[in-house]
């Protein structure tokens, strides 16, 4: 007996395959428990379809210029406080219990290597659903991003020492929330280029932006994941040691003709920008920024001038990136290296 395909009895096969499906997922007799793993062929299908989606992605969106070797202290003190438990690092085994889950967090020091710089950015910004991977804890500092990548990339060939000296200056002991880690034992940022210098700042200041990463209204995914640890307390007596240390307030060059001393004391009326002097000076609730390193000023000017967000200027979080876009992109080194006294 000959039976005829039909649309409709097409339609009513699928259905009640869906249904099947569906009452199948309803018993609760598949089990999904980590401990019993993957089968092979369900093991190799996802890893082959995540390297698929992940190719074609970092191909199409992650940055040209996806590494950033520059900020390696605060990248290593990021992946000891959110990323070694699962991964490991270089002499130190990942936590026994990220290793039960399915799939099991990989070893960096291989597989850093299957993957090109582009899409690396791309995992760390964006993560991995189904696996453990989280996507990066804010996604409007791919600066950070391009920094975790290269610190990735040097995981292969690292050795104990060298990740110990990245990610430590003090013993816990000294400094029990590691804030000399990134930020060093006299303030100055280990000579990171990305690390400002804390010395001589406000101290309700420095409190105020601990309490800002902490409950998210300031951006950064590497200092959130201190700051949120810290008790209010700690937060307190961290900010008044750091601001106690010399650092910042240096004497700026006496060039008062130069274009950049101009924005600095007047500013540009005619682009509605008004001189940093006037809210960035001691005794101010703004930061102090003369004497900072000249190589985080610009890189917070253009990260202010590249957001992509609407942002309204009677917020007060919104201030700086409506003047970053004021200031002509040709003088924000001139303008950094001024503030920084060279």
């Amino acid at each position: 007996m000959t039976i005829r395909i039909t649309w409709k009895r097409v339609i009513m096969t699928l259905i009640g395959l869906a249904a099947l499906g569906m009452a199948v997922a309803w018993s609760g007799v598949i089990s999904l428990a980590a401990s019993s793993g993957h089968w092979a062929i369900t093991d190799w299908f996802l890893h082959w379809a995540m390297r698929n989606s992940v190719r074609t992605h970092a191909a199409l969106t992650a940055p040209k210029d996806p590494a950033d070797p520059s900020g390696l202290v605060s990248a290593a003190g990021h992946f000891a406080n959110a990323c070694a438990v699962c991964h490991g690092a270089p002499g130190q085994k990942p936590a026994p219990v990220m290793q039960a889950a399915t799939p099991p967090a990989p070893d960096l020091a291989v597989n850093a290597r299957e993957w090109t710089d582009r899409q690396l950015f791309w995992i760390i910004q964006h993560g991995v659903k189904y696996t453990g991977m989280p996507a990066w804890a804010v996604q409007d500092r791919p600066d950070e991003v391009r920094r975790m990548v290269a610190f990735v990339r040097l995981l292969p060939g690292m050795t104990p020492a060298q990740y110990r000296a990245l990610v430590a200056e003090a013993a816990p002991a000294v400094d029990p929330d590691n804030c000399t880690g990134c930020h060093g034992t006299d303030g100055r940022g280990r000579r990171s280029a990305d690390i400002p210098i804390l010395g001589g700042q406000n101290p309700a200041y420095l409190l105020a932006a601990l309490k800002g990463y902490a409950d998210g209204s300031r951006s950064s995914a590497v200092m959130q994941q201190v700051a949120m640890r810290m008790e209010p307390a700690a937060m307190a007596a961290a900010a008044r040691r750091f601001a106690a240390m010399p650092g910042l307030g240096a004497a700026r060059p006496t060039r008062a003709d130069s274009p950049a001393a101009r924005i600095v004391e007047r500013g540009l009326p005619e682009r509605q920008l008004p001189a940093c002097a006037s809210c960035h000076a001691p005794g101010k609730s703004y930061p102090v920024i003369a004497g900072q390193r000249a190589s985080y000023i610009a890189a917070r000017l253009r990260q202010w001038q590249g957001d992509k967000n609407v942002v309204d200027a009677r917020k007060s979080h919104a201030t700086m990136p409506v003047i970053a876009r004021r200031i002509p992109k040709e003088m924000i080194e001139p303008l950094a290296r001024y503030l920084a006294g060279e």
